[in-house]
């Protein structure tokens, strides 16, 4: 797609949700007044000025933060600049997970999937309500996530949740628990990030591993903000006054097909080899 198509896609999501920014929405004040470097013994740091925190990856460890707050639906958003030339093996995260019992655990994954120099980053996407993940949706990127900060997102309200990348959504996950499809609704969530090795599936299903000789690997996060999503008034001045519980319209769909129809790379629900019985249900509903 040219960068023309993509500036038009962009100023498409403007109409509707009032940002389209490849650099992101400014926050205020230190990334760490939101965020907690939690483990890495080291290997996560914050910038003397308190802008970018990065997390490291050597052969002994990796790294991670979480967010101070958690949150029963809310829009966050951060800025990541990945793990840049060869970062095969290694996963770069950001996601909102609940903190009580794993076995009703829910979760909202980003996940980057990285790959030998030249080839594409994979973003995958999963999500996970009362236990039960497996909706997983793989995208690439239409920039290098490596060469500067993007914005990465994730609103969840009552009514859906969308993955949005420089303000483009790119899915949708619909509330369509009253058909007995479990949806997060009623634990909240914390928002982490981790850099870590996963060379034994992250890349290329495992077939290509870390190179240690090029570690450490660090990847930087920067301008994190949250917003509550829970009341109408919280979620119209997110979305631009278009109010995230809403449905989106059809030109919020039609940036969406956009991004689906030139980069997804695998949906759950048009694997025929893992589904030879059948999609689950929610595959067939709008």
């Amino acid at each position: 797609m040219a960068f023309g198509s993509r500036r038009s896609a962009c100023a498409l999501v403007v109409l509707v949700f009032g940002l389209c920014v490849v650099g992101g929405a400014r926050a205020t004040g230190r990334v760490d007044d939101g965020l907690e470097v939690t483990w890495g013994d080291g290997r996560g740091s914050v910038s003397p000025d308190g802008q970018v925190l990065s997390l490291s990856l050597d052969r002994t460890s990796g790294s991670g933060f979480r967010s101070r707050n958690t949150y029963l639906f809310a829009r966050v958003d951060v800025q990541i600049k990945l793990v840049a030339n060869n970062s095969a093996g290694t996963v770069t995260t950001c996601y909102l997970i609940s903190e009580g019992e794993w076995d009703v655990h829910d979760e909202v994954d980003l996940e980057f999937l990285g790959n030998v120099t030249g080839e594409p980053y994979t973003l995958h996407t999963n999500v996970f309500a009362n236990g039960t993940g497996g909706k997983e949706q793989q995208f690439h990127l239409w920039f290098d996530p490596t060469a500067d900060f993007h914005t990465y997102s994730i609103v969840w309200t009552s009514q859906h949740i969308l993955v949005l990348v420089d303000g483009t959504p790119i899915r949708e996950i619909k509330n369509h628990a009253d058909k007995g499809v479990a949806y997060p609704s009623s634990q909240q969530m914390r928002l982490y990030g981790t850099l870590w090795n996963a060379d034994d599936w992250a890349t290329q299903g495992g077939r290509v591993k870390t190179d240690w000789s090029q570690a450490p690997f660090v990847a930087q996060y920067r301008n994190f903000t949250s917003l509550d999503t829970a009341s109408s008034s919280s979620a119209a001045a997110a979305g631009g006054g278009s109010g995230y519980d809403q449905e989106m319209d059809a030109t919020a769909q039609q940036v969406m097909k956009w991004a689906r129809d030139n980069y997804m790379v695998y949906d759950y629900c048009a694997d025929t080899k893992r589904f030879p019985q059948g999609f689950p249900l929610e595959c067939a509903m709008p």
